[in-house]
Order: structure tokens, then sequence, then C-alpha cells
């Protein structure tokens, strides 16, 4: 007994501390109101769309509204030649816009990521037209297009064309007329994107593409470009989307006309919604859209093969 009682046990190790969760869980409870106002702001208004498209909504003529199932939809798509005419306009105006501002966006970034005299104000000045609106835009091409005050005007004078001209109101002259308004803010656009990520290309891949002999151009389609692939889909998908739903330039410019040459769906909605007060067939109007759009844009990041490897 006194031997056992003289061999002494050994102290208990220390409990460990549990971690407490509250330091895992801090950056989530910080982002947290954030992240709901961002929710009630987007999905709100994005389901209420879903819902309203199944019903007929007009709040000028409330003994019509009700449940209306896929009626909204079965017009769209089978009593609504103004749908398809929409939609074609609006792929036509998202490829023009969107080709040339890539082409020119593309001219510039190289051009202003060359060393020269004054290449910051240079940059200023490409970039500048990115931050004016485009409500502002449009006011200023009112102006230019106007045909007492404006470009056309002064063309008459040098003896070209005739006064009283007014390229927004001739139906051979409205698209390419929007079409260089538009050119003039979306431009900026590709530059800044593209410059940006001509910056990190390593000047060392060109000074051994030109000690192996390369050409400029050779350079520009085996190192350049490759390496702006990410870039270039990124912003033509953006750009897309954005040219797509393009409401505030068309309206303030054109107005849809003359004689609907320059109604894009999204214009188409916005009239049936604010001027009509159709708010059931414009909600359903815009999930074909959201649906159009959602499928474009997936089918194009999976052609183009995004964030994979340049061969």
């Amino acid at each position: 007994m006194a031997q056992a009682a003289a061999v002494a046990k050994p102290p208990a190790p220390p409990r460990r501390r549990r971690a407490s969760a509250t330091p895992r869980r801090l950056p989530y409870l910080l982002i947290a109101p954030a992240a709901l106002l961002m929710l009630g702001f987007i999905a709100y208004p994005v389901l209420s769309v879903f819902y309203y498209s199944l019903r007929n909504y007009n709040p000028t003529k409330p003994w019509r509204n009700g449940f209306a199932g896929l009626d909204n939809f079965t017009r769209i798509f089978s009593h609504d030649p103004q749908f398809w005419d929409t939609l074609t306009f609006s792929a036509k105006w998202v490829v023009v816009e969107v080709g040339l501002q890539l082409l020119f966006g593309l001219a510039l970034a190289l051009i202003v990521n060359q060393t020269f005299v004054g290449r910051a104000l240079g940059r200023a000045l490409v970039f500048s037209p990115w931050a004016v609106s485009g409500v502002l835009t449009s006011a200023i091409w009112v102006l230019l297009y106007n045909s007492q005050t404006g470009a056309t005007r002064y063309l008459a004078d040098m003896g070209i064309g005739s006064y009283g001209t007014s390229w927004l109101s001739d139906t051979s002259t409205v698209f390419p007329a929007a079409v260089v308004a538009d050119l003039w803010r979306g431009v900026p656009f590709f530059a800044i994107l593209i410059l940006a990520d001509l910056q990190s290309v390593s000047k060392d891949l060109y000074e051994a593409a030109e000690v192996d002999g390369a050409s400029r151009l050779k350079q520009f389609r085996h190192i350049t470009l490759p390496h702006l692939k990410d870039a270039i889909v990124l912003s033509t998908l953006l750009r897309a989307v954005w040219e797509f739903n393009n409401v505030d330039l068309l309206y303030t410019l054109t107005g849809g006309g003359p004689a609907g040459e320059t109604t894009t769906l999204p214009l188409y909605i916005a009239n049936t919604s604010v001027d009509a007060h159709n708010f059931g067939y414009a909600s359903a109007l815009t999930t074909v859209a959201f649906v159009i759009l959602l499928f474009c844009s997936i089918v194009y990041l999976r052609l183009s093969k995004f964030g994979g490897e340049s061969k």
C-alpha cells in the first residue's frame, strides 16, 4: 500500500480549448448586410418578372388582370411579328457594335501601349468618352446630327449633301448614325481592358521573337493575341450583354424610329410596359430575353473555351 501510494500519478494533460467558431464566421457576418441588400434588390425584381410573366397585369385595365398561364409566351412566338423584328435588329446591333468596338479598341490599345511623347494625355483622351453617361452621349450626338446646327449643315456648306438633311430621320442613314454615336462611347471600354492585359505581357517574349526573326505581324499573332484571348472573350461577352440591353442611347437618339427601324427588343419591352402599361406581357418578353442571353452566353463561353490554355 505504501509503495502504491508512493508512486505518484502523472498529471493529466491539459485540455485543449475548442477553437471559437466566431472568428471563422466573422467574415460572413460582416458581409451579410450587404449580401442581404443585394439579394433584395436583385432577387426580388427577377422573381417578380417571372411571376408577372404568367399573369395579365395592366394597371389601367384591372378588370382584365389575372392568371394567364403560358398565354403571354404563346402570343410572343405565334402572334407578335414585332418581337421577331426587334430580336433580329437586336442581333444585328450587337454583332455590328461589338465587332467594331473590339476592332477599334484593340487598335487604340496597341497604339497607347507604345512609348511616345504625351502618352499620358493620349490615354486620357482615349478613355474619357467611357466616363460620359449614355443619355449625355445621346444629347451630344443629337446636337451633332441636328439638321440646322449640326454636322450636316457644315457639310452642306462645303457642298457635301443638302441643307435640312437629318441622318436620324432617314431610314437609310439612321443605323450607321446610331452605330457611330455608340462607337464613340463603347470603344474606350475595350481599349481599357485590352491595354491592362497588354501591360502584363513579358517583353522577353517579344525580344526572343525578334532574335528568331519573327515579324511584327507574327509577334502579334503568336504572342499578343493568345495572351489577350481571355480578356477579349470576357470584354466581348460583357459588351454584347450591355449592347443587347441598350435602351438609353437609342431611346434618346431615335426613340426606336424612324418607322421602328432602330427598335431593339429591350426598347420594345420598355415601350410595352411604360407606354402601353402592359406589364404582364412585358415581363414575358423580359423572361424570353433573359433566356436568350443566358443561352447565348453559355454557348459563347463553351465555344471560346474561356479560362482554358491557349494553343
